[in-house]
This record gives C-alpha cells, sequence and structure tokens, in this order.
C-alpha cells in the first residue's frame, strides 16, 4: 500500500487544487509503479507559514519581503 504525504503551505489552496494533487499523485504510482490506485493514500498536510521555515527566516517573513 503506497502512502504519500505532500505538505505545502497554508495559502489558500482549493479544494479542487487539492484533489489534482490527490489524482495526480495516484496517477504517478500506477504508471510508474504499477501500483493499485484503491490500495494508494495520499495524504495533504497544510503547514502555517510560521511553521515553516527556510534558511534562517519562517516563510511568513519572507513573503513580506
Amino acid at each position: 500500500m503506497p502512502y504519500v504525504n505532500i505538505k505545502i503551505t497554508d495559502e489558500g489552496v482549493t479544494k479542487e487544487q487539492k484533489h489534482a494533487l490527490i489524482k495526480g499523485a495516484t496517477q504517478l504510482l500506477v504508471d510508474v509503479l504499477n501500483k493499485n490506485p484503491a490500495t494508494t493514500v495520499v495524504v495533504i498536510d497544510e503547514v502555517n507559514t510560521d511553521n515553516w521555515g527556510i534558511g534562517f527566516d519562517q516563510v511568513t517573513e519572507l513573503r513580506r519581503k
């Protein structure tokens, strides 16, 4: 059973975009590894930009610059 975890910032991702991510990740596993989509799990974690850092800065601060 493949498990895919996608982490994104919580900056207005729509339900439709999330569906496209789930569908695309599942299809990639079907195409590349011949996995069964019925047993493929995709989880999307939305992370607040205060909790996401790049280098020494929070993404919230980087977005303000």
